[in-house]
């Protein structure tokens, strides 16, 4: 398959590109060319998304079996794209997300759930909810059943910009007793960030179009699993000390938000880790096993060290306050 990546260097885009290269597909990536050089076999083309006239010349007249965009923020840079590819691309794949649902979400939703309003033309990237729904209007305007909606549910794995994992990784290194977000049997609902590469990669051969929730299936893992899971994969020495929810609101602190266990005020939400993933699974959507997930990242987080987060997610260093989990410690 001849593939176009709309970004290519960051989490989902670079797990995109390693895996379609796996897979043989010829690369093509369009991206700025400044955060990483680009994967040996790859053809990159240079320019700045957010400049149409750099992005038009880049691409020039070529034509590509598919196209995945990666764009997370204001959505007329999705607009010019898909339009400029319109007649040049066979299926195009959009990186949405969950968030395009109107909160609160609803237990047990799919992908009929109320979505957030969207303005395909907008250049803002401040609302990132109202910014994916913008790209995916367009998208699906311009390439109808040839559009691939992946609404992705939390991300993790290799690569991972956001922090959740690495944040974790890290803090369990140090050892001891570690502060951990109660109660421990609370579900998680997450997809591998390769696992959903591989997903979009069938879907674009297989011309799969429409929208979808893609996440791992509710109930399958626990954040204490996750969390000892982490403990056995990398062997470091440390005890897990769970809190409860109301001791942790109590003491203003955010732990368990970086999974969405909680809201920033610490409230529970509804919908989070539950959501109805039957389209996914029947459209062909396999995910691997925790362990895989939390080795793998170790593994790379050893290799190349820790990720610069992305600017529009929430610092690590907001999660816990140092002073604040000893004191509960103390208590527990």
């Amino acid at each position: 398959m001849k593939l176009l990546v709309l970004g290519g260097t960051h989490h989902v885009g670079r797990a995109i590109v390693e895996t379609a290269l796996e897979r043989g597909d010829e690369v093509t990536t369009l991206n700025r060319g400044l955060s990483r050089p680009p994967a040996p076999g790859v053809r990159a083309l240079l320019a700045d998304r957010t400049d149409p006239e750099a992005v038009t010349a880049a691409l020039g007249d070529g034509e590509w079996d598919a196209v995945i965009d990666t764009w997370a923020w204001a959505p007329r840079v999705v607009a010019h794209s898909a339009r400029l590819l319109a007649g040049r691309a066979g299926h195009y794949g959009y990186v949405s997300s969950r968030g395009v649902h109107r909160w609160p979400w609803p237990a047990g939703a799919d992908e009929s759930a109320p979505l957030v309003d969207g303005d395909p033309a907008s250049d803002d990237s401040a609302d990132y909810a109202a910014a994916k729904r913008g790209g995916e209007l367009v998208v699906t305007e311009t390439y109808g059943e040839r559009a691939l909606l992946a609404r992705a549910g939390m991300i993790l794995g290799p690569y991972e910009d956001v922090g959740r994992i690495p944040w974790w990784l890290r803090r369990l290194e140090k050892g001891g007793r570690v502060l951990a977000p109660g109660p421990a049997e609370a579900a998680l609902q997450y997809i591998d960030v390769r696992d959903l590469a591989a997903w979009m990669l069938r879907c674009a051969e297989g011309g799969v179009g429409g929208a979808y929730t893609v996440t791992g299936r509710p109930g399958a893992v626990t954040v204490g699993q996750l969390l000892t899971t982490a403990l056995e994969v990398t062997g470091f020495e440390a005890e897990l000390v769970w809190a409860p929810a109301d001791l942790l609101r109590q003491e203003g602190l955010s732990l368990g938000a970086e999974f969405g266990l909680r809201l920033p005020d610490g409230s529970t939400p509804s919908g989070m880790h539950d959501a109805n993933v039957d389209a996914a699974f029947a459209a062909g959507l396999t995910t691997r096993p925790l362990r895989d997930t939390l080795a793998d990242t170790w593994a790379w987080l050893q290799a190349e060290g820790d990720p610069v987060s992305r600017p529009d997610a929430p610092s690590p260093d907001t999660w816990l306050d140092p002073a604040a989990e000893q004191r509960l410690l103390r208590q527990l």
